[in-house]
C-alpha cells in the first residue's frame, strides 16, 4: 500500500484545505430542514461551511418504482465523466451536514450524490430521541429497499455526467454499515469508506445481515474508520471484522482513532473531534484516489 501512504502524505501537505471552509454556522439545504432534534444540541461553532462557488448543487428528484426519491447532487459546473460518489447518511437523513459532505467532494471533482433513503418511511426530525427514530422509522428500512433506490442512484449518475467505472461509496454511521453492504451488492464499486458503521447486529427480516456476514466474499475495498472509545462498536467487533475480512480477498482496512468515539466526523455534534476527522478525511481521499475512484 506503499501508493497508498503516498497520496495519503502528499493530500497532508496540502491541508490548509480550505477557502472553501469556514465556522461560522449552518445553512439549510432544499433537501434538509436542520438537525434532527434527536441530535441537539449541536455547536454551531465548529461546524465546516463549504460554499457552492464552482460547483452545481441541489436536488434533483429520482424515480424509483412510482416513488419519487430525493437526492442531494454536488459537482463541479459544467463538467461531465466525473468520478461518482454516493454519500450515505446517518440516521438522522440528509440535512445540512450531509450535503456539506457531498459539497467537499464536489470540491475535489467528484459528483456527489446523497440519497433520501427514509422518504417512504418518513422524516427523520419529527423524533425527539434516538430510540423512538430507530423504533419507529430506522427499524422499517428494508436493506433491500435501499440496494435497489442506491442502484437507480448509480443509472441516474451514469446519464447524467457520472462516469459509474469510476464509482465510490461512503457513510456514516447507519450508511456506514449500508457503505459495506453496498460494495458488496454491487461490482461496480471500486472502493468503500465506511465512517463507524456497525459491523455485527441483531439481524431482522428487513436487515438479514451485517458487514461481518459478507466479509469473507467481499470483492471491493472498503476503508474502515473507526473509534476506539464508541461505546455502540466495541473494538472487539472491529477485531471480528477483521478475522472475517481476512478469509476474503477485498484487501480492506481499517484505521482506528484511539481517542475519538461515534461520529467524530459529525462536526455540528459535541462528539466531533476535530483532529481526526481531519485525518479521516485526508485518509478517505487517499483511499479512493489509490482505488482508481
Amino acid at each position: 500500500m506503499e501508493n497508498l501512504k503516498e497520496d495519503f502524505d502528499s493530500l497532508v501537505a496540502k491541508s490548509a484545505l480550505s477557502d472553501d471552509v469556514d465556522r461560522r454556522g449552518f445553512l439549510k439545504t432544499a433537501l434538509g430542514t436542520g438537525f434532527a432534534a434527536a441530535v441537539l444540541p449541536v455547536c454551531a461553532q465548529s461546524v465546516v461551511k463549504t460554499d457552492t462557488h464552482g460547483l452545481d448543487a441541489g436536488t434533483v428528484t429520482i424515480e424509483v418504482d412510482g416513488q419519487a426519491v430525493p437526492v442531494y447532487r454536488a459537482q463541479p459546473a459544467g463538467k461531465k465523466n466525473l468520478p461518482v460518489i454516493l454519500v450515505i447518511s446517518e440516521i438522522f437523513g440528509v440535512h445540512e451536514y450531509i450535503a456539506d459532505v457531498a459539497r467537499r467532494f464536489a470540491k475535489q471533482g467528484y459528483l456527489a450524490l446523497a440519497p433520501d433513503l427514509f422518504v417512504r418511511q418518513g422524516d427523520p426530525t419529527r423524533y425527539t430521541s434516538i430510540a423512538e427514530l430507530q423504533k419507529e422509522l430506522i427499524s422499517k428500512v428494508p436493506d433491500a429497499q435501499v440496494m435497489k433506490d442506491v442502484d437507480a442512484v448509480v443509472a441516474w449518475a451514469d446519464k447524467n455526467g457520472g462516469n459509474p467505472k469510476r464509482l465510490g461509496i461512503t457513510g456514516f454511521c447507519w450508511g456506514g454499515r449500508i457503505t459495506w453492504l453496498y460494495a458488496a451488492h454491487n461490482p461496480q464499486v471500486k472502493a468503500g469508506v465506511a465512517w463507524y458503521g456497525r459491523l455485527v447486529g441483531n439481524k431482522t427480516e428487513l436487515q438479514p445481515s451485517y458487514p461481518v456476514d459478507i466479509a469473507a466474499s467481499l470483492k471491493t475495498p472498503v476503508l474502515g474508520l473507526y473509534g476506539g472509545k464508541d461505546a455502540g462498536i466495541p473494538v472487539a467487533s472491529v477485531a471480528e471484522m477483521q478475522q472475517a475480512l481476512a478469509q476474503g480477498s477485498s484487501k480492506s482496512e481499517f484505521v482506528l482513532f484511539k481517542d475519538a468515539g461515534h461520529a467524530f466526523h459529525a462536526d455540528y455534534r459535541p462528539s466531533y473531534v476535530e483532529a481526526d476527522a481531519k485525518e479521516g478525511w485526508l485518509r478517505c481521499l487517499a483511499w479512493f484516489k489509490a482505488h482508481g475512484v
